[in-house]
């Protein structure tokens, strides 16, 4: 994995830059884990926008993968390395030995060949899934449920990982990404491993026409509109007239807390992200 720069024939090409996609061993999906994803441009059921900047972009199909990883006992084999253009990270196709074929998000580290597994009383290896309590402490860990019985949801970003700090009467200490350290019950299920292709943090976009292709539109600043579209808006020239970086709703944008202090989860966050 790495990333891959361009001569600067062009202004754009000049802070262009992709992955190398070394790591990629097969191009085309497994079509029987697809399904069609069909394209809002930020509308609801009215027709109306709800997301703002969102429209066009490539076709896409969206790949289905198992984060619950509710196949026990059954050992699996990685077949291919694959792209996902749905999600940051890659995505292992990997086949039980049933016969059955599922995709999963694919850890560092992981290659063709390599075994999975997931279920209770496993050995501490890249890609196997299992609940907290089998899980020792200090091990990084991916694809994390935020409830037991839950979807699997959290950690799931390219590069990203989770460390147990501590076990403690039915509970795991874990630190997030965010910097959040949290508590999660011992039953929760996660996948060993840091999540793949790291370096995606790394690489510039270059030119809005890849913004297009991705489905982001142009975003319009606030303080360019008039005062009817938005708080920030109007004024004499460049003059935002003093407001407070708001949104169009008016909720103001920095430093303003808008978690609820009575949200029951409350009481497993052990400290907030900064």
């Amino acid at each position: 994995m790495g990333i891959k720069q361009y001569r600067p024939i062009s202004p754009a090409r000049r802070f262009y830059t992709v992955s190398d996609f070394s790591e990629i061993t097969r191009e085309e999906p497994c079509k029987s884990l697809t399904v069609p994803l069909k394209k809002t441009g930020g509308r609801n059921n009215q027709g109306r926008i709800t997301a703002k900047y969102r429209g066009g972009g490539e076709k896409r199909r969206y790949r289905i993968i198992d984060f619950l990883r509710d196949k026990t006992g059954v050992p699996a084999k990685v077949v291919s390395i694959e792209y996902d253009p749905n999600r940051s990270a890659r995505i292992a196709l990997v086949c039980y030995a049933d016969g059955e074929y599922r995709y999963i998000l694919c850890p560092d580290g992981l290659k063709v060949g390599d075994e999975v597994a997931s279920g209770n009383n496993l050995p501490i290896r890249i890609g196997n899934a299992m609940t907290l309590s089998d899980i020792p402490v200090g091990v990084e860990i991916h694809n994390l449920q935020l409830y037991p019985d839950s979807r699997s949801f959290m950690v799931r970003a390219a590069g990203t990982a989770a460390q147990i700090l501590a076990k403690e009467e039915g509970w795991a200490v874990v630190k997030l990404p965010s910097g959040e350290i949290r508590k999660f019950h011992l039953r929760c299920w996660a996948t060993i491993g840091r999540v793949s292709n790291p370096e995606y943090k790394d690489i510039s976009i270059g030119k809005a026409g890849r913004s297009r292709h991705m489905g982001i539109r142009p975003r319009t600043r606030a303080v360019a509109m008039n005062p009817v579209d938005h708080p920030m808006g109007g004024g004499e020239g460049k003059s935002s007239g003093g407001r407070h970086p708001c949104s169009e709703k008016g909720m103001i944008a920095k430093g303003y807390k808008t978690r609820n202090p009575k949200k029951k989860s409350s009481r497993l966050i052990i400290r907030r992200r900064a």
